[in-house]
């Protein structure tokens, strides 16, 4: 049975599906739908309108229409409106984090820190809404003046993952809404309904027509074509695979749009010999096992150095084998279903590769039931560099754990790799904080810590990881274009 909340927004599904259809196109020009399901259960939540190019188009056209006027308005009031799309989340929370259980699978109690994550950057970003400065320049002459203002890049098209579905849609449109852009979003296909709940919040805060468009999609190569050849989309916001990141670049390129793209990771996780082994141990459960693994800032290869390693895999596979896995909205529960049965293949040929090149599971390693798409957090020693989990990202409850010998060696291994977005490590000698810390080839370092997302601090890889950083004051940079004014004849 669907969670109480979920049923009250559904039964309001005019409001969620038929009104922001109205909001992108003033009439829908589809009668294709597609479904939403809840992956613990195969149930079926919701069908919503399928959405292609020429729904697509008409959402740019009225983001088009109302840019100008959203960018004309004083930053005091967009940040007004910001803070009451926010304390609207704050106040809506608990039905929020049941839809985002319920679509995406996650325990109910992630997906509150999620919505609480999500509010935090829209009010993260209502304060930076009112700290868009420019700059003056000393002039050569004196019959001149020099001044930098910035202003918004104009509309936005914007691509949201299922892995964090509440989350990625205010850390981008926050951000853009600040700075004075107009916003078309097409949300993963797996999750659109907990953006269809956050759009209505929205529209109820006051932000105006046209500024903020939905289009719900089953297929978003479809959507991403048009969002990308369309001449009056700006830029491009994109969070998801390094493949799909390269398409984007590809297709923005003959009109040299900007962008910004999150993407692929695969993080190494090192314990050091000086490490406090217990702390590493709940960072790693952190890092590792957070929303069953399926985080773009999972660690993928965790490396112990030989004097702790038979400690720390002992601690850690009996950490992991208690972890209980079932239905998001169970209590208790630390890990929800994978998102669909192709999650579930690529996990398990992951470990059919490792185990056939002489890996050995100390834990998991198995589907569990018969309904849904879990399966039990799994621990792998014996681990290689040939092996696939060793080089690509898993995206599961997959942890293999690889001993290594020395430092140098061990921040090559970890560098070994066309990705980086996040990278962890553990130690107590201030000497190898410092020289790992700079060494690590990653956007982002978490020292003796599991967890480092924040609003307030600049989200984003190197390498094949992405190009440009979310959240902090950094973030608002990614939709301001910058404007040298010269004023001579004074």
């Amino acid at each position: 049975m669907i969670h109480d909340a979920l049923l009250r927004y559904l039964k309001t599904a005019e409001k969620f599906a038929g009104l922001h259809r109205l909001q992108a196109l003033g009439a829908a020009t589809t009668s294709n739908s597609f479904p939403v399901f809840n992956p613990s259960n195969g149930e079926l939540l919701a069908e919503l309108p399928d959405m292609g190019v020429n729904e697509a188009r008409a959402a740019v056209d009225k983001a088009h229409l109302a840019q100008a006027a959203w960018a004309a308005l004083p930053a005091r009031d967009r940040s007004n409106l910001l803070s009451r799309w926010h304390g609207l989340i704050v106040t809506h929370a608990e039905d929020l984090a049941a839809i985002l259980t319920a679509e995406m699978g996650k325990p109910l109690s992630e997906a509150r820190s999620e919505i609480s994550h999500a509010a935090a950057y829209l009010q993260w970003y209502a304060e930076e809404a009112n700290r868009i400065y420019g700059e003056t320049i000393s002039a050569p002459t004196t019959d001149r003046r020099m001044m930098v203002i910035k202003q918004p890049v104009g509309v936005v098209g914007t691509v949201t993952p299922w892995n964090f579905p509440a989350s990625m849609v205010a850390r981008k449109i926050s951000a853009a809404l600040a700075a004075g852009c107009t916003i078309v979003l097409k949300p993963a296909e797996q999750t659109p309904l907990i953006a269809g709940a956050m759009f209505t919040l929205a529209e109820e805060a006051g932000v105006p027509e046209g500024v903020v468009n939905l289009i719900y999609a089953a297929r978003g190569d479809v959507i991403g074509r048009e969002l990308c050849s369309n001449p009056k989309v700006r830029k491009i916001s994109f969070t998801g695979s390094t493949k799909v990141g390269r398409l984007f670049m590809r297709q923005c390129s003959d009109q040299i749009k900007k962008l910004s793209l999150e993407l692929g990771g695969n993080a190494p996780f090192i314990v050091f010999d000086d490490a406090d082994v217990d702390a590493a141990v709940d960072g790693a459960i952190q890092a590792k096992f957070r929303n069953a693994g399926q985080t773009c800032v999972s660690a993928n290869r965790l490396y112990v150095q030989a004097g702790v390693y038979h400690e720390f895999a002992e601690k850690f596979s009996s950490r992991v084998a208690e972890l209980t896995v079932g239905d998001g909205f169970t209590p208790g529960v630390a890990i929800g279903p994978l998102i669909d049965t192709r999650a579930l293949a690529k996990i398990e040929a992951h470990i059919r590769d490792a185990i056939d090149k002489g890996g050995s599971i100390l834990c998991g390693g198995r589907r569990i039931g018969d309904m849904g798409t879990f399966f039990a957090p799994t621990v792998l020693t014996g681990i290689s560099s040939t092996m696939l989990i060793a080089q690509e990202e898993t995206f599961g409850p997959l942890a293999p754990i690889i001993k290594f010998e020395e430092a140098d060696q061990v921040v090559r291994e970890a560098n070994d790799t066309i990705y980086g977005l996040a990278a962890y490590f553990y130690a107590s000698n201030l000497k190898r904080v410092w020289q790992v810390a700079e060494a690590l080839e990653y956007g982002m370092v978490g020292i003796n810590t599991g967890r480092m997302s924040s609003e307030a601090a600049p989200f984003g890889g190197i390498k094949q990881s992405g190009i440009g950083r979310e959240g902090s004051r950094h973030g608002i940079d990614e939709y301001l274009e910058m404007k040298f004014l010269c004023i001579g004849g004074l």
